[in-house]
């Protein structure tokens, strides 16, 4: 009887070191995890933001680069997509161009037309879900200043003076899908 009390209690020792063990390494990994995030200042009262400050030498540095950069709106489309069930849903859509030539804005509003019908028919071509996701919005940016500078460019054909593809970039003011 003495002998099998003795054998329980050798067959537990090494269980139990083992589960002594695992919480040890648990506890080791949540303190790293802590010390990490720590670190990164995810716990501080500061915004997020703060490394904002690098980010404006970036951006100051880009500029230089660029040069001066100007703007021109296209403000409140309103367009029909569908989702993926074929319902058709209403979209509002505003943005504004960054570019690189001073004459965007005379050169946006005379081709006015021929830039929001490609921006409807690119957006035609997607559903309301696609539309939704950060790499639907992404796509279509970069398709919309691929679409853009190619309207412009061929407005600008005969004049030597002004850039090529001189669309920079695209940032949405206004993106509603109801």
């Amino acid at each position: 009887m003495a002998e099998e009390v003795e054998a329980k209690k050798s067959s537990k020792n090494p269980m139990m070191m083992v589960l002594i063990g695992l919480i040890i390494i648990l506890l080791l990994a949540i303190g790293g995890i802590g010390y990490f995030m720590y670190s990164k200042g995810l716990f501080s009262d500061e915004p997020m933001n703060a490394a904002a400050p690098v980010a404006e030498k970036s951006m100051d540095t880009e500029k230089e680069e660029i040069g001066e950069t100007f703007q021109a709106k296209i403000d409140s489309l309103v367009l029909n997509i569908t989702d993926a069930k074929g319902r058709a849903k209403l979209m509002k859509l505003s943005f504004t161009m960054k570019a690189s030539e001073p004459s965007i804005e005379a050169l946006v509003e005379a081709n006015k037309a021929e830039m929001v019908d490609s921006v409807i028919r690119q957006i035609s071509a997607r559903s309301s879900e696609e539309l939704l996701t950060v790499g639907g919005k992404a796509m279509l940016k970069e398709e919309m200043i691929d679409e853009l500078n190619n309207i412009l460019n061929d407005a600008a054909d005969g004049n030597e003076d002004i850039m090529k593809n001189m669309v920079l970039d695209i940032f949405f003011t206004s993106f509603v899908i109801k």
